[in-house]
C-alpha cells in the first residue's frame, strides 16, 4: 500500500478542524473534494476514520489513533518543505499561532501590522482560543499563553513584563454594597466569572496573602466565555468580576470600574510565544521571535 501523503494531510484538517467545510476553505477547495479523499484513504487503509452526521465530524477510535500519530510527522514534513522554500532566508509563507484570548498586548492590532508591513512575503493566521492543546499535533507554527501552563519542553520568548489579574467592580456597585476588605468577604458579593467552555468549571479566582496562595469559595451568579461581555455586566454595575488588568485597564482609566483587593493581587510571569525546538528554524517564525523582541 502506497502512502498517499497528500490525504493525510487532508484528512488531519479535518481532524483539526472537525468540519469538511473548514477544512476545504483552509485549502482553496470544495468541500465535495475534501469528502472524496477521506472516503478514498479509508478504502486504502480498509476502516472508517471519520463519522459524518448532517451536524458534525467527529473521528473514530482509528481515525484518532491515525491523526494522533500522523499530525507531529505532517508537521515535521511542512517544516522541512518551508525550510526547502526559504532557503534564501526571506520569511515567507504562512504563519500558524494558536493565541490565549486573554493576550489583549499580543493581540493588539499595531504589533500584528508592524510585522505584517515589515514582511510583506508572510501571512498568518491566528486562532484565538483558550483550549490547552498540543501545538504540534494541531499544526501550528507557534502559540501564544502565560508562561505558567507552557510545557518545560518548549522555547518561550516573553511578549509582556510581568502581569496581574484583579477584581473590578463599577463606581456605582461599590457604592451600594461597599468597598470589600478581604477576599473572603467575596461570598456575600455578586460575582461575574469566566470560563472557556460551558462543560468546564470557571476560571479560579486566584489570590495571595503574606506571600501565600490564598484559596477563596467564590460562587459565580454569572459566568460567559466572553471576556468582552464580561466587562461590559461589570461596568452595568451587575457585579465583581476578575481577570486580567490590562484587559480590564481600558475601562479603570475612564472610570468606568475600579479595583478592589488590589494588595491580594500578586504580579506574575506574563504571555509568551512558544515552540518546540527545531534544529532549523523558518524564518517566518525566526522573524516574528526578533520583531517581538525589538518592540518590547
Amino acid at each position: 500500500m502506497l502512502p498517499d501523503f497528500n490525504a493525510l494531510a487532508v484528512f488531519a484538517l479535518v481532524a483539526e478542524e472537525r468540519s469538511f467545510r473548514a477544512a476545504a476553505d483552509r485549502m482553496g477547495v470544495t468541500r465535495s473534494a475534501v469528502s472524496q479523499t477521506i472516503r478514498k484513504l479509508e478504502e486504502t487503509v480498509g476502516i472508517a476514520l471519520v463519522n459524518r452526521t448532517t451536524r458534525s465530524v467527529a473521528l473514530t477510535e482509528a481515525g484518532e489513533r491515525l491523526y494522533a500519530e500522523a499530525a507531529p510527522a505532517l508537521f515535521d514534513m511542512q517544516s522541512a518543505l518551508d525550510g526547502a522554500a526559504n532557503f534564501s532566508g526571506t520569511p515567507r509563507g504562512r504563519l500558524n499561532l494558536a493565541v490565549s484570548s486573554i493576550a489583549d498586548g499580543f493581540l493588539s492590532g499595531p504589533l500584528l501590522a508592524s510585522f505584517l508591513d515589515k514582511n510583506p512575503d508572510v501571512k498568518m493566521h491566528v486562532t484565538v482560543t483558550d483550549e490547552e492543546f498540543d501545538i504540534v499535533a494541531r499544526g501550528y507554527d507557534a502559540g501564544v499563553r502565560l508562561g505558567e501552563v507552557i510545557a518545560q519542553d518548549m522555547i518561550a520568548v516573553p511578549v509582556s513584563g510581568d502581569l496581574r489579574q484583579l477584581a473590578v467592580a463599577s463606581p456605582a456597585y461599590i457604592e451600594r454594597h461597599g468597598m470589600l476588605r478581604h477576599p473572603t468577604e467575596l461570598a456575600n458579593y455578586r460575582c461575574i466569572g469566566w470560563r472557556r467552555s460551558a462543560n468546564v468549571a470557571p476560571y479560579r479566582w486566584e489570590f495571595s496573602e503574606n506571600e501565600q496562595e490564598l484559596s477563596v469559595s467564590v460562587t459565580d451568579t454569572f459566568t460567559t466565555t466572553d471576556m468582552a461581555l464580561m466587562i461590559d455586566l461589570a461596568i452595568a454595575g451587575a457585579g465583581i468580576s476578575f481577570g486580567m488588568e490590562e484587559s480590564f485597564r481600558p475601562a479603570i482609566t475612564r472610570g468606568e470600574l475600579v479595583p478592589v483587593l488590589e494588595d491580594f493581587c500578586p504580579y506574575f510571569p506574563g504571555f509568551y510565544l512558544y515552540y518546540p525546538s527545531r534544529r532549523n528554524m523558518a524564518p517566518k517564525l525566526r522573524a516574528l521571535v526578533q520583531h517581538l523582541r525589538i518592540s518590547r
